[in-house]
Protein backbone atom coordinates (compact mmCIF):
# COMPACT_ATOMS: atom_id res chain seq x y z
CA UNK A 1 0.00 0.00 0.00
CA UNK A 2 1.03 3.49 -0.80
CA UNK A 3 2.05 6.03 2.70
CA UNK A 4 1.03 9.64 1.62
CA UNK A 5 4.68 12.01 2.36
CA UNK A 6 4.10 14.96 4.27
CA UNK A 7 5.25 18.37 2.21
CA UNK A 8 9.41 19.07 3.51
CA UNK A 9 9.03 22.26 1.80
CA UNK A 10 5.61 23.06 4.08
CA UNK A 11 7.23 21.49 6.82
CA UNK A 12 10.18 24.28 6.30
CA UNK A 13 7.80 27.23 5.62
CA UNK A 14 6.00 26.51 8.56
CA UNK A 15 9.44 26.48 10.51
CA UNK A 16 10.25 30.20 9.30
CA UNK A 17 6.69 31.18 9.73
CA UNK A 18 7.66 29.89 13.94
CA UNK A 19 10.47 31.46 14.15
CA UNK A 20 8.96 35.19 12.88
CA UNK A 21 6.24 35.18 15.88
CA UNK A 22 6.88 37.48 18.83
CA UNK A 23 8.89 35.09 21.23
CA UNK A 24 12.35 34.13 21.24
CA UNK A 25 13.13 31.19 18.69
CA UNK A 26 12.46 27.48 20.28
CA UNK A 27 10.95 28.86 23.52
CA UNK A 28 7.43 27.00 23.08
CA UNK A 29 9.44 23.90 22.86
CA UNK A 30 7.38 20.67 21.51
CA UNK A 31 4.73 23.41 20.61
CA UNK A 32 6.70 24.56 18.04
CA UNK A 33 7.53 20.90 16.75
CA UNK A 34 4.10 20.13 17.22
CA UNK A 35 2.61 22.98 14.94
CA UNK A 36 5.35 22.49 12.06
CA UNK A 37 4.27 18.80 11.83
CA UNK A 38 0.88 19.25 11.10
CA UNK A 39 1.49 21.87 8.80
CA UNK A 40 3.38 19.30 7.19
CA UNK A 41 0.82 16.56 6.97
CA UNK A 42 -1.82 19.04 6.47
CA UNK A 43 0.41 20.90 3.44
CA UNK A 44 -0.50 24.69 4.82
CA UNK A 45 1.60 26.78 6.64
CA UNK A 46 -0.64 27.43 8.73
CA UNK A 47 -2.66 24.13 9.33
CA UNK A 48 -6.17 24.23 10.54
CA UNK A 49 -7.74 23.67 13.93
CA UNK A 50 -7.99 19.75 14.31
CA UNK A 51 -11.52 17.81 13.88
CA UNK A 52 -10.95 14.75 15.98
CA UNK A 53 -12.70 11.23 15.57
CA UNK A 54 -12.30 8.51 18.48
CA UNK A 55 -12.92 5.07 17.35
CA UNK A 56 -12.97 2.37 20.11
CA UNK A 57 -13.06 -1.10 18.96
CA UNK A 58 -13.80 -3.78 21.33
CA UNK A 59 -13.21 -7.81 21.52
CA UNK A 60 -12.71 -10.63 23.65
CA UNK A 61 -9.47 -12.74 23.69
CA UNK A 62 -9.15 -16.88 24.73
CA UNK A 63 -6.48 -16.38 26.40
CA UNK A 64 -8.28 -15.05 29.66
CA UNK A 65 -9.09 -18.98 30.30
CA UNK A 66 -5.61 -19.13 31.97
CA UNK A 67 -6.30 -16.10 34.52
CA UNK A 68 -3.92 -13.74 33.17
CA UNK A 69 -6.54 -10.56 34.05
CA UNK A 70 -8.08 -9.57 37.35
CA UNK A 71 -11.74 -9.01 35.39
CA UNK A 72 -13.96 -11.76 33.30
CA UNK A 73 -14.26 -11.79 29.89
CA UNK A 74 -17.73 -10.47 30.71
CA UNK A 75 -16.97 -6.88 31.51
CA UNK A 76 -15.71 -6.54 27.68
CA UNK A 77 -19.41 -6.18 27.08
CA UNK A 78 -20.83 -4.63 30.01
CA UNK A 79 -18.14 -1.80 29.30
CA UNK A 80 -19.15 -1.79 25.44
CA UNK A 81 -22.55 -1.01 26.96
CA UNK A 82 -20.89 1.86 29.17
CA UNK A 83 -19.54 3.08 25.88
CA UNK A 84 -22.66 3.58 24.57
CA UNK A 85 -24.47 4.98 27.61
CA UNK A 86 -22.00 7.77 28.09
CA UNK A 87 -20.86 6.70 31.20
CA UNK A 88 -17.03 5.93 30.42
CA UNK A 89 -13.43 7.94 30.59
CA UNK A 90 -13.85 8.18 26.97
CA UNK A 91 -17.38 9.03 26.51
CA UNK A 92 -16.31 12.33 28.91
CA UNK A 93 -13.29 13.13 27.28
CA UNK A 94 -14.71 12.92 24.06
CA UNK A 95 -17.19 15.57 24.82
CA UNK A 96 -14.25 17.81 26.27
CA UNK A 97 -12.57 17.90 22.67
CA UNK A 98 -15.30 17.83 20.85
CA UNK A 99 -14.51 14.73 19.00
CA UNK A 100 -17.50 12.05 17.50
CA UNK A 101 -17.15 8.61 19.01
CA UNK A 102 -17.93 5.49 17.17
CA UNK A 103 -18.10 1.68 19.21
CA UNK A 104 -17.45 -0.71 17.21
CA UNK A 105 -17.74 -4.54 17.95
CA UNK A 106 -15.20 -6.62 16.16
CA UNK A 107 -14.91 -9.43 18.62
CA UNK A 108 -17.19 -9.45 21.54
CA UNK A 109 -18.41 -12.41 23.30
CA UNK A 110 -21.63 -11.33 24.19
CA UNK A 111 -24.20 -10.32 21.22
CA UNK A 112 -24.27 -6.17 21.61
CA UNK A 113 -26.70 -6.07 18.57
CA UNK A 114 -29.42 -4.73 20.77
CA UNK A 115 -27.38 -2.07 22.22
CA UNK A 116 -28.02 1.36 20.40
CA UNK A 117 -24.96 3.07 19.11
CA UNK A 118 -22.47 -0.41 18.86
CA UNK A 119 -22.12 -0.78 15.01
CA UNK A 120 -21.35 -4.19 14.16
CA UNK A 121 -18.26 -5.05 12.54
CA UNK A 122 -18.02 -8.84 14.68
CA UNK A 123 -15.45 -11.36 12.94
CA UNK A 124 -16.11 -13.72 15.27
CA UNK A 125 -16.63 -14.21 19.31
CA UNK A 126 -13.35 -13.28 20.65
CA UNK A 127 -9.68 -15.01 19.97
CA UNK A 128 -8.94 -18.65 20.54
CA UNK A 129 -6.54 -19.37 23.82
CA UNK A 130 -3.41 -18.08 22.20
CA UNK A 131 -1.36 -20.06 24.38
CA UNK A 132 -1.98 -23.11 22.07
CA UNK A 133 -3.03 -22.02 18.73
CA UNK A 134 -3.17 -18.79 16.73
CA UNK A 135 -5.55 -15.96 17.28
CA UNK A 136 -7.39 -16.53 14.34
CA UNK A 137 -7.11 -17.38 10.92
CA UNK A 138 -5.97 -15.75 7.84
CA UNK A 139 -9.38 -14.30 7.00
CA UNK A 140 -10.59 -13.59 9.96
CA UNK A 141 -7.19 -10.92 10.65
CA UNK A 142 -8.46 -9.33 7.16
CA UNK A 143 -11.88 -9.07 8.03
CA UNK A 144 -10.79 -7.02 11.27
CA UNK A 145 -8.17 -4.88 9.45
CA UNK A 146 -10.79 -3.90 6.63
CA UNK A 147 -13.20 -2.99 9.70
CA UNK A 148 -10.68 -0.60 10.46
CA UNK A 149 -10.02 0.93 7.91
CA UNK A 150 -13.67 1.62 6.99
CA UNK A 151 -14.11 3.04 9.99
CA UNK A 152 -11.00 5.49 9.33
CA UNK A 153 -12.52 6.46 5.79
CA UNK A 154 -16.07 6.85 7.28
CA UNK A 155 -14.30 9.38 9.47
CA UNK A 156 -12.42 11.08 6.89
CA UNK A 157 -14.67 11.52 4.17
CA UNK A 158 -16.75 13.46 7.46
CA UNK A 159 -13.75 15.61 7.26
CA UNK A 160 -12.46 14.78 10.15
CA UNK A 161 -8.34 15.54 10.18
CA UNK A 162 -6.99 13.94 12.77
CA UNK A 163 -8.02 9.92 13.90
CA UNK A 164 -7.83 8.44 17.41
CA UNK A 165 -8.50 4.53 17.97
CA UNK A 166 -9.07 3.08 21.53
CA UNK A 167 -9.76 -0.42 22.40
CA UNK A 168 -11.76 -2.46 24.78
CA UNK A 169 -10.75 -6.41 25.29
CA UNK A 170 -10.16 -8.08 29.06
CA UNK A 171 -7.19 -9.84 28.18
CA UNK A 172 -5.59 -7.89 25.43
CA UNK A 173 -2.78 -6.57 27.61
CA UNK A 174 -1.58 -10.17 27.05
CA UNK A 175 -2.12 -10.17 23.37
CA UNK A 176 0.02 -7.05 22.76
CA UNK A 177 2.79 -7.49 25.38
CA UNK A 178 3.41 -10.89 23.01
CA UNK A 179 2.73 -8.85 19.97
CA UNK A 180 5.88 -6.20 21.29
CA UNK A 181 7.95 -8.85 22.20
CA UNK A 182 7.71 -10.73 19.04
CA UNK A 183 8.09 -7.73 17.13
CA UNK A 184 11.23 -6.32 19.49
CA UNK A 185 12.47 -9.45 21.01
CA UNK A 186 12.11 -7.93 24.21
CA UNK A 187 11.55 -9.92 26.92
CA UNK A 188 8.62 -10.55 29.12
CA UNK A 189 9.74 -9.49 31.86
CA UNK A 190 10.48 -6.15 30.27
CA UNK A 191 7.24 -5.83 28.44
CA UNK A 192 4.70 -7.30 30.70
CA UNK A 193 2.53 -5.06 32.69
CA UNK A 194 0.02 -5.19 35.77
CA UNK A 195 -2.99 -4.39 33.09
CA UNK A 196 -6.04 -4.26 35.10
CA UNK A 197 -4.53 -3.84 38.11
CA UNK A 198 -3.36 -7.69 38.80
CA UNK A 199 -1.24 -8.78 42.05
CA UNK A 200 2.10 -9.98 41.99
CA UNK A 201 1.05 -13.34 42.02
CA UNK A 202 -0.84 -12.75 38.52
CA UNK A 203 2.00 -10.65 37.14
CA UNK A 204 4.26 -13.64 37.56
CA UNK A 205 1.87 -15.89 35.94
CA UNK A 206 1.06 -13.41 33.21
CA UNK A 207 4.86 -13.36 32.37
CA UNK A 208 5.23 -17.02 32.20
CA UNK A 209 1.86 -17.65 29.96
CA UNK A 210 3.84 -14.88 27.52
CA UNK A 211 6.80 -16.71 27.79
CA UNK A 212 5.24 -19.69 26.42
CA UNK A 213 3.23 -18.13 23.88
CA UNK A 214 6.21 -16.55 22.17
CA UNK A 215 8.18 -20.11 22.34
CA UNK A 216 4.76 -21.38 20.66
CA UNK A 217 5.31 -19.07 17.73
CA UNK A 218 9.05 -18.78 17.69
CA UNK A 219 9.55 -22.72 17.37
CA UNK A 220 7.26 -22.83 14.52
CA UNK A 221 9.61 -20.51 12.85
CA UNK A 222 6.43 -17.96 12.07
CA UNK A 223 7.28 -15.06 9.76
CA UNK A 224 6.77 -11.51 10.93
CA UNK A 225 3.54 -11.09 9.26
CA UNK A 226 1.57 -13.96 10.66
CA UNK A 227 2.48 -12.68 14.05
CA UNK A 228 -0.86 -10.38 14.26
CA UNK A 229 -2.61 -13.33 13.05
CA UNK A 230 -0.93 -15.86 15.64
CA UNK A 231 -1.29 -13.50 19.00
CA UNK A 232 -3.29 -10.72 18.45
CA UNK A 233 -6.52 -9.70 18.75
CA UNK A 234 -9.32 -8.54 16.74
CA UNK A 235 -9.74 -5.11 18.02
CA UNK A 236 -5.77 -4.83 17.39
CA UNK A 237 -5.94 -5.62 13.81
CA UNK A 238 -8.92 -3.49 13.47
CA UNK A 239 -7.05 -0.74 15.33
CA UNK A 240 -3.97 -1.31 12.67
CA UNK A 241 -6.06 -0.77 9.51
CA UNK A 242 -7.70 2.01 10.85
CA UNK A 243 -3.93 3.36 11.15
CA UNK A 244 -2.89 1.61 7.85
CA UNK A 245 -5.96 3.93 6.06
CA UNK A 246 -5.55 6.66 8.01
CA UNK A 247 -1.80 7.28 6.75
CA UNK A 248 -2.50 6.08 2.99
CA UNK A 249 -5.58 9.07 3.28
CA UNK A 250 -2.73 11.47 4.76
CA UNK A 251 -4.70 11.78 8.31
CA UNK A 252 -2.85 12.49 11.67
CA UNK A 253 -2.78 9.78 13.89
CA UNK A 254 -2.59 9.63 17.93
CA UNK A 255 -1.46 6.82 19.43
CA UNK A 256 -2.89 6.37 23.03
CA UNK A 257 -1.16 3.49 25.19
CA UNK A 258 -0.32 -0.07 25.33
CA UNK A 259 -2.37 -1.57 23.01
CA UNK A 260 -2.30 1.01 20.63
CA UNK A 261 1.10 0.82 19.97
CA UNK A 262 1.29 -3.13 19.57
CA UNK A 263 -1.16 -2.19 16.81
CA UNK A 264 0.69 0.70 15.30
CA UNK A 265 3.65 -1.80 15.34
CA UNK A 266 1.72 -4.46 13.56
CA UNK A 267 0.36 -1.58 11.05
CA UNK A 268 4.39 -0.62 10.27
CA UNK A 269 5.01 -3.93 9.82
CA UNK A 270 2.33 -4.05 6.64
CA UNK A 271 3.44 -0.45 5.69
CA UNK A 272 6.76 0.78 7.13
CA UNK A 273 6.42 4.67 6.31
CA UNK A 274 2.94 4.39 8.48
CA UNK A 275 5.03 5.89 11.88
CA UNK A 276 5.32 9.24 10.21
CA UNK A 277 1.56 9.72 9.99
CA UNK A 278 1.65 9.22 13.97
CA UNK A 279 1.92 11.45 17.23
CA UNK A 280 2.39 9.28 20.35
CA UNK A 281 0.12 11.14 23.21
CA UNK A 282 1.74 9.62 26.78
CA UNK A 283 3.79 7.21 28.28
CA UNK A 284 1.88 4.39 29.59
CA UNK A 285 2.82 2.48 32.94
CA UNK A 286 2.41 -0.98 31.21
CA UNK A 287 6.28 -1.90 31.32
CA UNK A 288 6.90 -2.78 27.03
CA UNK A 289 5.16 0.70 26.22
CA UNK A 290 8.52 2.33 25.98
CA UNK A 291 9.99 -0.49 23.99
CA UNK A 292 7.49 -0.18 21.04
CA UNK A 293 7.59 3.31 21.07
CA UNK A 294 11.31 3.34 20.60
CA UNK A 295 10.64 1.02 17.90
CA UNK A 296 8.24 3.12 16.29
CA UNK A 297 10.79 6.29 16.28
CA UNK A 298 7.65 8.35 18.38
CA UNK A 299 8.76 10.21 21.79
CA UNK A 300 5.71 10.26 24.10
CA UNK A 301 4.17 13.98 24.59
CA UNK A 302 3.16 13.34 28.36
CA UNK A 303 3.86 10.80 31.15
CA UNK A 304 1.06 11.15 33.56
CA UNK A 305 1.19 7.30 35.08
CA UNK A 306 -1.67 6.11 32.79
CA UNK A 307 -2.99 2.76 31.73
CA UNK A 308 -6.49 2.99 31.24
CA UNK A 309 -7.32 2.66 27.18
CA UNK A 310 -10.32 3.71 25.70
CA UNK A 311 -8.16 6.08 23.66
CA UNK A 312 -8.14 7.88 26.87
CA UNK A 313 -4.38 9.56 26.89
CA UNK A 314 -4.63 10.18 22.56
CA UNK A 315 -8.00 12.23 23.65
CA UNK A 316 -6.72 13.86 26.69
CA UNK A 317 -3.21 15.25 24.77
CA UNK A 318 -5.59 16.55 21.87
CA UNK A 319 -6.22 19.94 23.85
CA UNK A 320 -2.31 20.71 23.80
CA UNK A 321 -2.26 19.79 19.86
CA UNK A 322 -4.79 22.13 19.76
CA UNK A 323 -2.61 24.97 21.65
CA UNK A 324 -0.01 24.29 19.77
CA UNK A 325 -1.83 25.23 16.17
CA UNK A 326 -3.83 27.83 17.80
CA UNK A 327 -0.49 30.10 18.73
CA UNK A 328 1.15 29.42 15.33
CA UNK A 329 -2.38 30.21 13.90
CA UNK A 330 -2.76 33.69 16.19
CA UNK A 331 0.46 34.97 17.62
CA UNK A 332 1.85 37.99 15.78
CA UNK A 333 5.09 38.31 13.88
CA UNK A 334 7.92 40.62 14.91
CA UNK A 335 6.87 42.92 11.35
CA UNK A 336 3.24 42.61 12.05
CA UNK A 337 3.52 43.78 15.57
CA UNK A 338 6.62 46.26 14.89
CA UNK A 339 8.76 45.01 17.66
CA UNK A 340 12.70 44.83 17.13
CA UNK A 341 14.05 41.31 16.55
CA UNK A 342 17.25 39.73 18.30
CA UNK A 343 20.34 41.49 16.91
CA UNK A 344 22.90 38.73 18.15
CA UNK A 345 23.16 35.23 19.53
CA UNK A 346 25.54 36.68 22.50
Amino acid sequence: MSIKTASSSIAHQARAHQNSLTKPTGSLGRLEDIACWFAARQGKVIPDLLNPHITVFAADHGVTAEGISAFPSVVTGEMVKNFATGGAAINVLAKQINASLHIVDVGVLVDTSNIQGVTQAKTQTGTANILYEAAMSDAACQRAIQAGKKEASLAITQGKNLLIAGDMGIGNTTASAALICLFSKATPEQVVGKGTGIDAKTHAHKMHIVQQIIHRVTTQNTPQEYFLREVGGFEIAAMAGFYLEAAEQGVPIIIDGFISAAAALAAQLIAPDVHQWMLASHLSEENGHHLALQYLSLEPLLDFHMRLGEGSGAALITPLLQSAIALHQNMATFASASISEKTSDT
